[in-house]
């Protein structure tokens, strides 16, 4: 598919927006909400069966549910989607992050339905959501870029190929999607063809496409990336860089901006790249543009993601700019509201609180938030979908809430950060706070004169012990009474039910969680987490050594290896495609 033109046709007429339908859930979903509030237009929310009492349902003006629990049957329904957004006669979509945000197909379909999409045309996703195809127009543009394959690899073999011919590490990358997902980095020939297959199964199960290629990885790279807006007349703004190099298995967990220790050089060519392949795409309302920036100094072009970010909260506090509300004024036909890159206005950070045990390699852990006590103070945002009571699915990501820092100078928002990180308080399920708590002291990230974290910093280089998190036991609760949520005709209604009438309902009719216990014996092989089982990698009966891995287990987005403690026979006790809690017995291994 070409490029859009080079300069979209002048918009002049305008479509004043009253209704608009939030597609996905959590904190983004809030985000939505209130900028929907704040600009004058009614917000009507979507929810699974989980999401039922979330908090994006109760702030909105109207909330729908679409059945299901999980994404595929809620969320990524696009008929489900459109039948609630005539129900509910909206006259836009606003997609969020995640989920349909990058899906070209669900943005025609709501224009075919004659409602205004939020986000990029649907030519531009095709063309910026195909890596292939984005590394080709990035190239044209002039922007700098890394080797790799002109088209997706066909097999395991010709990855192999790549690496012996440029050597190692490369990477290996969904052709189509973003946010970390299908993102694979080889260190050894060995690893190769698992590293490969592994990338094609989560973009197959992220995006409905396994599509990869494949590059060359940048040595310690940092992370950096440029917020751009779009409009309807030509315009094309960089709104600022930020930094995001703090990850852990590709997905970020603090970010900040404006991008620091950069040279005027260097941000001046991420400026002019971001514009350039952007303006050529005829690129409309909010995206970012990625770059790795080597140790010495290479910069390359990584991806666009055709949508907003889930960081674009730090290029707010730091540009003045509501991203969200230029979004919808874009949406309407009005010009940006600004036509230059605004003058920093301080220094930012964000804390992604998920709902991983950080002590035991950041592994998600759902279940309910008995206590959510946030810091307040100067300089303290709070951008979240959940509060004390509610529940973190398993099939959703493992995002509780975003804690955003913003101060004079980087070192008062260090200082302020790190205060605010000690006030926080989330009780019921781990959380990331122990990490951010201990990043925040760390030298190599808030040394006054250096900065050595990179990509992989996490993996390689930070060690701490003060990362374990303790559990205490949920609050009890109201006894002989349930209570439930319903709504009639797109409004919330709370009642409470004695639990005597619900007795003769079976657990799973009723929705109530219940919780077992299960003996721990040698030879039982038991889920590390609550999620899916993808698949075994071993067949029934099979001999197993320890330490093999046996199967993989997907939840909150990330992929597990489940491997055997001890050597002999397997017998299997579930079946691939599973939903299983954590401690459930899902093998056993017979010693020989």
């Amino acid at each position: 598919m070409n490029a859009p033109e080079t300069h979209p046709p002048l918009n002049n007429s305008l479509r004043p927006l009253k209704r608009v339908l939030i597609a996905n859930r959590g904190e983004i979903a809030v985000r939505v909400i209130h900028a929907c509030r704040d600009y004058g237009v009614t917000s009507v929310a979507v929810y699974a069966e989980g999401d039922l009492d979330a908090l994006h349902v109760r702030l909105a003006d109207e909330a729908y549910g679409l059945g299901g629990e999980r994404a595929g049957e809620s969320y990524l329904s696009i008929e489900k989607l459109l039948d609630v957004a005539r129900r509910a006669h909206v006259d836009a979509i606003h997609p969020g992050y995640g989920f349909l945000s990058e899906r070209a197909d669900f943005a025609r379909a709501v224009q075919d339905e004659g409602l205004v999409w939020i986000g990029p045309n649907p030519d531009t996703i095709d063309v910026l959501g195909d890596k292939v195809q984005a590394r080709r127009l990035a190239l044209k543009a002039g922007a700098p870029l890394a080797r790799g394959t002109e088209d997706p690899v066909k097999n395991a073999e010709d990855v192999v190929a790549f690496a012996e011919e440029v050597g190692l590490p490369i990477a290996i990358k969904a052709a189509f999607g973003g946010g970390g997902r299908g993102l694979k980095v080889a260190w050894r020939m060995d690893e190769v063809a698992e590293c490969y297959h592994s990338a094609v199964r989560e973009a197959e199960a992220a995006f409905g496409r396994g599509e990869c290629f494949v590059e060359q990885y940048l040595d310690r790279p940092r992370h950096i990336e440029a917020q751009i807006m779009g409009d309807t007349h030509g315009n094309v703004v960089v709104v600022g860089t930020r930094d995001c190099s703090l990850q852990r298995r590709n997905q970020k967990l603090v970010e900040e901006a404006p991008a620091p220790y950069l040279s005027d050089e260097q941000r001046q060519r991420i400026h002019q790249a971001a514009h350039d392949i952007c303006t050529s795409a005829g690129y409309i309302s909010a995206g970012t543009v990625e770059f790795l920036l080597a140790s010495d100094d290479t910069l390359s072009f990584l991806e666009v993601n055709t949508r907003l970010q889930v960081e674009h909260p730090v290029t707010e506090e730091t540009a003045g700019v509501d991203l969200v509300i230029e979004q919808l004024r874009v949406a309407e036909g009005h010009p940006l509201s600004f036509t230059e890159t605004p003058t920093p206005r301080g220094h930012s950070f964000e804390f992604r609180i998920n709902a991983e045990d950080a002590a035991k390699g950041f592994l998600p852990t759902p279940g309910t938030v008995d206590v959510f006590t946030a810091p307040t103070g100067a300089g303290v945002r709070l951008d979240t979908g959940v509060m004390s009571g509610g529940r973190i699915s398993g099939h959703f990501d493992s995002l509780m809430a975003k804690l955003i820092i913003t101060g004079a100078t980087r070192e008062q928002a260090i200082a302020r950060a790190r205060r605010a990180l000690e006030h926080f308080e989330i009780e019921g399920v781990a959380s990331t706070l122990p990490f951010h708590r201990a990043v925040m002291a760390h030298p190599d990230f808030t040394g006054p004169d250096t900065f050595n974290v990179h990509t992989r910093w996490i993996e390689t280089d930070f060690q701490d012990t003060a990362l374990e998190w303790a559990p205490r036991q949920p609050p009890a609760t109201e006894p002989g009474m349930l209570h439930a949520m319903i709504d009639i005709d797109g409004k919330r209604h709370r009642i409470g039910l004695p639990a005597a009438l619900l007795q003769h309902f079976g657990s799973s009719e009723a929705g109530l969680a219940v919780e077992t216990q299960q003996a721990s014996t040698e030879g039982n092989v038991t889920a590390p987490i609550s999620g899916t089982l993808l698949a075994w990698q071993v067949e029934d009966g099979a001999r197993v050594n320890e330490g093999d891995v046996i199967a993989i287990m997907e939840a909150m987005k990330m992929e597990i290896q489940i491997a055997a403690e001890i050597s002999g026979l397997l017998t299997l006790q579930v079946q691939a495609g599973e939903s299983i809690e954590a401690g459930r017995v899902i093998a056993g291994i017979t010693p020989q």
